[in-house]
């Protein structure tokens, strides 16, 4: 189990699951907001505060929901769904508790080819 956050805490969540890898994405949204992503189940992803503390960003074709805390700015988690149809949280590990990023390979994702 991992534990994460905003930045200010208004915006808490647990997360089962082992992270083998993170995606970082060139997208016009990935690659200014600097996330490094692990994509789990929906059903692995656990919100500990209110779901309304997020405000939600959508941009192009409206299929991911990038969630972000409307106080400190920090864009801990996203949602969406896979090409399989199954609801599926994408976590920004940067913002989890006690994670040694430099142990953890990254894969790039090509999203402005998309």
């Amino acid at each position: 189990m991992h534990k994460g956050s905003c930045h200010c805490g208004k915006i808490a969540f647990e997360v089962e699951g082992e992270i083998e890898s993170a995606l970082a994405c060139n997208c016009s949204i990935c690659q200014r907001k600097g996330s490094l992503l692990w994509f789990v189940p929906r059903t692995q992803f656990h919100l500990t505060t209110p779901e309304d503390a997020a405000s939600t960003y959508v941009f192009n074709k409206h299929v991911i929901l990038h969630k972000f805390c409307p106080t400190c700015g920090m864009h801990p988690y996203a949602e969406g769904v896979d090409p399989k149809g199954n609801k599926v949280a994408a976590i920004n590990i940067r913002c989890l508790e006690d994670i040694d990023l430099a142990a953890i390979p990254v894969h790039h994702y090509d999203g402005r080819a998309l």
